[in-house]
């Protein structure tokens, strides 16, 4: 695998890469990352043609999943380490 280029974007970091006649596209920010495989298509020969495809409505909606996954992570937390409470503090007489 070899990366054929990147995709500006002023939060994301957008790596394309191509192995075997096949593309993928990873999309990064500070905490999680997304990536797609796309597989074989003629449509996506280069860098080019891959950046015809990640548009504003592409990016809206990987910047929707980093939220759904931030909110997964979250909901983890509160299950997995759970307040022993309201009170986080000895009561003093």
């Amino acid at each position: 695998m070899r990366i054929i280029g990147y995709i500006d974007h002023p939060h994301l970091k957008i790596t394309v890469f191509k192995m075997n006649n096949r593309i993928s596209l990873k999309f990064e920010n500070s905490g999680y990352e997304q990536t797609f495989k796309l597989g074989l298509d003629e449509r996506l020969a280069g860098l080019d043609s891959v950046q015809k495809l990640v548009d504003p409505a592409f990016i809206e909606q990987v910047n929707a999943v980093f939220q759904q996954m931030h909110q997964t992570r979250l909901a983890g937390y509160e299950r997995a380490f759970p307040l022993a409470g309201e009170h986080q503090f000895e009561e003093i007489i």
